[in-house]
Formats: structure tokens, C-alpha cells, sequence
């Protein structure tokens, strides 16, 4: 069996909302933090993967 990885998205701030995706499938929308210092923060729920544009102001 072959599990897909994980979709990766690159955002333009720090602070993220991730519902899974799916509408009623999806899953409760969280409120994401991305430490600066890290630059990327998986979802607890789905583990979609948000990394921070190193050109975001």
C-alpha cells in the first residue's frame, strides 16, 4: 500500500488556518503558528505542511 505524502504549502504569514480541505470531510479549523525561527508548522490533524516564503515580509 502507498500513502501519499502529505501536501506542503508555502504562505506569506505567520499565523494559518488549515480545515483540511475537504468541506464537511475536512476536519475543525485550527489556528497555526509558524515559528520564525523554524519556518514551517504541520496541521495536528491532516499533517499539511505550511512553510514560510523566505521573501514574506
Amino acid at each position: 500500500m502507498i500513502i501519499d505524502a502529505p501536501e506542503t504549502k508555502t504562505v506569506d504569514t505567520t499565523r494559518v488556518a488549515c480545515d483540511g480541505g475537504e468541506g464537511p470531510l475536512g476536519h475543525p479549523r485550527v489556528w497555526l503558528q509558524i515559528p520564525e525561527d523554524i519556518g514551517w508548522v504541520e496541521c495536528p490533524y491532516c499533517d499539511c505542511k505550511y512553510v514560510l516564503n523566505p521573501d514574506a515580509a
